[in-house]
Formats: C-alpha cells, sequence, structure tokens
C-alpha cells in the first residue's frame, strides 16, 4: 500500500513540473533566442515483492533544450556574413552615386572644361571668352574638391561606427563573461537551459559585429576568440577591444587588443561582421578611391600646367601654372625616435599609382613597401636633394638622422584632389600662343616645307632667342652659321627647346628662321595643345588619360559595389534559409504545447486518481482491522 501511494505521488510530481515546463515554453513561444525545452521521464528504481519486481513510479530525469550547436553556428556564420554586406552594401552605394552621379561626379565638370578650353581656342584673343574658361576652371577644381570632402566626410563616418562597433563588442562581452560565470557556478553536470540560450542569444548578436570563434571549457563556460585567435572572452573574464589614434594618422582610428603586453593594433586580422565590413570598406574602396582620385587630379595639374607653361599670354609671357596642388603628404609614425625628415614629389607620371607608401629605415638603409599590400618597391638613388630615392613615379627627399626602426607613410594621391586650386585670374595671362614661331626665308628655292612646331623645353633659358637655321647643302644644316648637322626628311630638329619639322628638300642657303611669336593674340597654337590634353595618355605608361583614369575609378566601383549588392542578395537568402533550420529545431509550437497541456494534465489527473484509491484502500483496512 505505502508503494503504491508512492508511485502516484512521484507521477504528480512529475506531471506538475512537466505543466510548468509547458507554461514556460509557451510563456516563451516570442521570446528571441529561446528554445524549447522537453522533459525527460524516467522509471524510478522500484523493489522487489515476492518473486517479483514492482517499479517505483516516474521522475524527470533531466530537462533537455531542442538545440542543435551545428545549426547555430550555422546562424551566427550567416549572420556574420549578412551584416558584413549589410554595412558593405550602405556605404559602398554612397561612394559609386557620388562618383557616378553627372551632377557630383567629374565627368561633367571636366568636359564642361575642356569646351570651354575648345570656344577660347576658336578666338584666343575674346577676352569674355577667356574668362569664361576661368569660370569652368573654378567649377572643375570646386567638383575635385566636393568629390575628395564627400569621401573624407565618409572616412569621418567610419571613425564613428567603428568606435561604436567596438563599444557594443565590448558590452556584448562583458555579458557573456558574466553569463559564462553563471553557467560554471550550476556545476559541469547541471543544465541552465536559460542561461545557455541567453548566452548563445549573446553571440549571435556578438557574431553581427564581427567573426568569432568559441571553444567549450569543462566547467560550461564558453570561450570566445576574434581576429588571429585573441581572447575576448576567458570563462568568466572579457578582455575588451578598443580604439587608439593610427600609427600615422591622429584622425584615423585603429583597432587595438588590450592584452598582457600592451595594446596590439588588429585591424587586418578582423574580419566579418559589421566592425569587419567598416574596416574592409575603408581599406578596399575608400582608401582606393581617394588615391584614384588624387591620381588623376595630380595628372590632370602637371600635363596642364607643364603645356601651358609652354605657350604664350596676351602679355607676351610664358605661361605659368594654371593650377595648383600640394605635393604628396608625408606622415611620420608615433613611434618613430630619430629626426628625419621627408619630402616627396611626383616626378613621372607614367609610373606614379597614387597609393601610399611606408618608407622603414632599418638602422642601415631605408625600404620602401605599398601600405595596402605590404609588398617591397624598389628604391633607385641615395635620398639627398641631388640624388633623391625614386620609386614608382616618387621623387623621395631625406634629410636629418633617422633612428632603426623609424616609419615614415607618404601618401601620393590620397586627399590630392582636395587640395587642388585655380591659380590664374586674370584671363590676359591665359597662356594660348605658341610662344615660337618658324618663318622661311622669301628667297629659299627648295620646296622644304615647316610642318610642325611645338615646345619641347618651356624651361629653357634660349626658348625666346631668335635662331636661324641655314642648309649648307641638300642633307646638311648649321644653326646661327655654326655647325654641320645631318637633315632628315620629316626629321624634328630641336633648338633652344623649340622642335620643328621641315619636309621636303631644301636648296642650299634656304633659311628657317626660329623666332619670338610676338603680338600673337590670334594665335592659338597652345591652346590645341591644351585641348588634347583630355585625351592624351599620360598613366600607366601612358596608356591612360586623364579621362579614362577617372572612368577606370567610376566603372570600379561599380562593378564593386553591384557584386556586394548580388553578394547581400544571397547572403540573405543563406541567412534565412539558417534561422528557418534553427526555428524548425528550437522554436516553440503553440499547437504542440497545447496538446501537451491536455496530455499532461490527463496523467496528473490519473495520477491523483491512483491516491484516491490509495486511500479507499487504506479506509477499508482500517475499517476491517478495527473490528
Amino acid at each position: 500500500m505505502p508503494d503504491l501511494l508512492k508511485t502516484s505521488l512521484s507521477g504528480m510530481l512529475a506531471f506538475q513540473r512537466a505543466l510548468d515546463l509547458t507554461g514556460h515554453n509557451i510563456a516563451n513561444a516570442n521570446t528571441p533566442g529561446y528554445s524549447r525545452q522537453v522533459p525527460e521521464f524516467t522509471a524510478r528504481i522500484g523493489g522487489g515483492a515476492g518473486q517479483t519486481y514492482i517499479g517505483g513510479g516516474t521522475q524527470i530525469r533531466s530537462i533537455e533544450r531542442m538545440y542543435d550547436a551545428l545549426l547555430g553556428e550555422q546562424l551566427r556564420t550567416s549572420n556574420t556574413g549578412l551584416n558584413r554586406f549589410n554595412i558593405l552594401n550602405a556605404l559602398a552605394g554612397q561612394v559609386d552615386s557620388l562618383l557616378a552621379d553627372p551632377d557630383t561626379g567629374l565627368n561633367t565638370g571636366m568636359q564642361g572644361f575642356f569646351n570651354a578650353m575648345q570656344d577660347v581656342g576658336n578666338d584666343p584673343s575674346n577676352l569674355p571668352t577667356r574668362q569664361a574658361l576661368i569660370g569652368e576652371a573654378d567649377g572643375l577644381v570646386s567638383r575635385f574638391q566636393s568629390l575628395d570632402a564627400r569621401l573624407e566626410s565618409l572616412e569621418s563616418e567610419v571613425n564613428d561606427r567603428v568606435r561604436l562597433a567596438v563599444d557594443d563588442i565590448n558590452r556584448v562581452a562583458t555579458e557573456i563573461a558574466a553569463v559564462n560565470d553563471n553557467i560554471a557556478l550550476a556545476g559541469a553536470g547541471a543544465k541552465p537551459n536559460d542561461l545557455l540560450d541567453r548566452r548563445d542569444q549573446l553571440l549571435l548578436e556578438l557574431s553581427g559585429l564581427i567573426s568569432v570563434t568559441t571553444s567549450e571549457q569543462d566547467d560550461g563556460s564558453l570561450n570566445v576568440f576574434v581576429g588571429s585567435g585573441q581572447a575576448l572572452v576567458l570563462g568568466a573574464q572579457a578582455q575588451p577591444l578598443d580604439v587608439r589614434p593610427s600609427e600615422f594618422e591622429p584622425t584615423r582610428l585603429s583597432v587595438v587588443y588590450r592584452g598582457a603586453g600592451g595594446d596590439t593594433p588588429i585591424d587586418t586580422s578582423l574580419s566579418g561582421g559589421t566592425l569587419g565590413g567598416l574596416l574592409e570598406f575603408r581599406s578596399r574602396m575608400l582608401d582606393t578611391s581617394r588615391q584614384s582620385l588624387g591620381q588623376t587630379a595630380v595628372a590632370f595639374v602637371q600635363q596642364f600646367n607643364a603645356q601651358h607653361a609652354a605657350g604664350m599670354d596676351l602679355r607676351g609671357n610664358l605661361g605659368g601654372d594654371f593650377y595648383g596642388i600640394d605635393p604628396p603628404d608625408v606622415l611620420y609614425s608615433s613611434g618613430n625616435a630619430g629626426a628625419a625628415t621627408v619630402t616627396a614629389a611626383i616626378s613621372d607620371l607614367g609610373a606614379f599609382t597614387g597609393a601610399d607608401y611606408v618608407l622603414e629605415f632599418d638602422g642601415a638603409t631605408y625600404g620602401l613597401t605599398r601600405a595596402d599590400t605590404g609588398a617591397s618597391i624598389p628604391l633607385t638613388g641615395s635620398g639627398t636633394a641631388a640624388d633623391p630615392f625614386v620609386a614608382d613615379g616618387v621623387s623621395i627627399e631625406v634629410s636629418g638622422a633617422a633612428a632603426a626602426g623609424d616609419r615614415i607613410m607618404i601618401r601620393t594621391g590620397h586627399g590630392a584632389a582636395g587640395s587642388i586650386q585655380t591659380l590664374i585670374t586674370d584671363p590676359r595671362s591665359i597662356a594660348l600662343a605658341a610662344p615660337t614661331r618658324v618663318q622661311a626665308a622669301l628667297g629659299n628655292i627648295g620646296d622644304a616645307v615647316v610642318n610642325g612646331v611645338s615646345v619641347t623645353d618651356a624651361a629653357d633659358p634660349n626658348l625666346l632667342t631668335t635662331a636661324v637655321i641655314e642648309f649648307t647643302g641638300p642633307n646638311t644644316y648649321q644653326v646661327n652659321g655654326a655647325g654641320a648637322f645631318p637633315y632628315t626628311d620629316g626629321q624634328p630638329i630641336v633648338i633652344n627647346g623649340t622642335s620643328v619639322t621641315l619636309t621636303g628638300n631644301p636648296g642650299t642657303g634656304d633659311q628657317f628662321t626660329i623666332e619670338q611669336n610676338a603680338a600673337a593674340s590670334g594665335d592659338n597654337g597652345n591652346a590645341l595643345a591644351l585641348v588634347n590634353i583630355q585625351a592624351t595618355g599620360v598613366l600607366d605608361g601612358g596608356a591612360v588619360s586623364i579621362g579614362e583614369s577617372y572612368g577606370q575609378l567610376v566603372a570600379t566601383v561599380g562593378g564593386s559595389t553591384y557584386q556586394i549588392q548580388s553578394s547581400l542578395d544571397a547572403q540573405t537568402v543563406i541567412h534565412s534559409n539558417a534561422q528557418n533550420e534553427v526555428l524548425s529545431k528550437s522554436a516553440v509550437n503553440l499547437d504542440e504545447e497545447a496538446a501537451n497541456l491536455i496530455r499532461f494534465q490527463q496523467a496528473y489527473q490519473a495520477a491523483a486518481q491512483v491516491v484516491n484509491v490509495t486511500k479507499t484502500l487504506f479506509d477499508t483496512l482500517l475499517a476491517a482491522t478495527s473490528r
């Protein structure tokens, strides 16, 4: 009799707890990250009764959490990718719209400027047309500056977003450490399901911020690692990340790991999630866009200035610089101990890349590497003013003493577009005329004619000095009565910075005079050369023109943006599938829980009925023995 009562009471207790658990599931049906919990019933050990063995009822051995660790890991991985592409898509779209939009991009301003140059070339003496050219020049400058300023503001936005992401990572890591502590306190054999759910939900949130790996300990706590293996959470301890000014630029934030050995920059090893996407956007799209835009600006300014200097203005003066632009930025590492200073200049547009470089002194020699790839760049020269270092079209002059390990960044294109400015304000100072001309003597007897005149060296001090080419025979000539030089039909003759091309057969005594192009207000020789700059190859060894350079930037950014959008679409499907897989395993089904309520209620009532039967049996027994 006592065994029957015990058995029925065990059933009532077990089914009561099952009802409690069912109510818990129903209450958390809409709780994010909650995993359905299921009671695991087992028979209690009974005892012998004569030749038989009677069981001792039932009990809930454990409460199982309906959770698949593999599916959870797949969900975290897909969440990492989704958040990465989300932030990349949002920021890349801004850059794409900025560069490709006719109202903000460079193409419209560039075309307007060269159209105005063509107009002034058609009527070089017209002052209003010259003034209109200056207006278009200012408009082009404004486009360069506004593009660079907008890209710079995006860099500032990335800084703010990086700081917020790091703060969120530290907050979540601290919460995971606290949950780890509570799980460990529950004991290695316990299953604190709600704490495990909370930790998994925190890990999912963390995976949206940065890619993580995990390792479970014997006490049930979970270690979390980021980057190249840095421990973000070890048991009940969180090791926070931080942001610091970068090595070379105080305004750029770098993510550092605050370890026992000090702060270690980990920007290059972090990936995935919002933070990884921000760092990836900054290094792979934003920096390269500013560098490419700066490369276009430098090439345009240097090429236009060189041709403008080869012309003559309305006052008879040689043209000076039409545009101004700052030289490459030089940034010194915060860890430098020496006193070396560096100046840099763009010396060869054909080799110029617009990239960032790091010049490092090892105690004996200097070495140069690309800042983005770390690739070593060969250096020529000795670094002095008379013999500067030269690499990738950049001349580098070093003065002062460097200490071993000193590092200096040279930004050749980054930010250059923001420094461009128009130097010409007087329309009469626009050098549209060729500075020299060639006159054939009236008494020439041969059929040789002038087929082309151009300035090859506007800095030649004798450029405007008169020079007479006189033929001493059909195949030889002298200059100003001296020398004997071979003549080849169509071969340029260069004298005092002017190149003259003659074609035909000259007669003995024929003369051609190179002289200053005085009073040439109607001459447009240099204007035509300036118009042709737009399509003249200058970058990449002379294969890429200014217009093509910007077009390549727009195409590259547009292509990357399209790929990011496509990847985002695909990742959205992957993430949705991963979510559905987890829900199919862990989500609360209210219909199922309602059925469980009825099932456990009926079981409880049946066990209670057994108690009632036991009472009746006791009453009968007592009544029989009381007589």
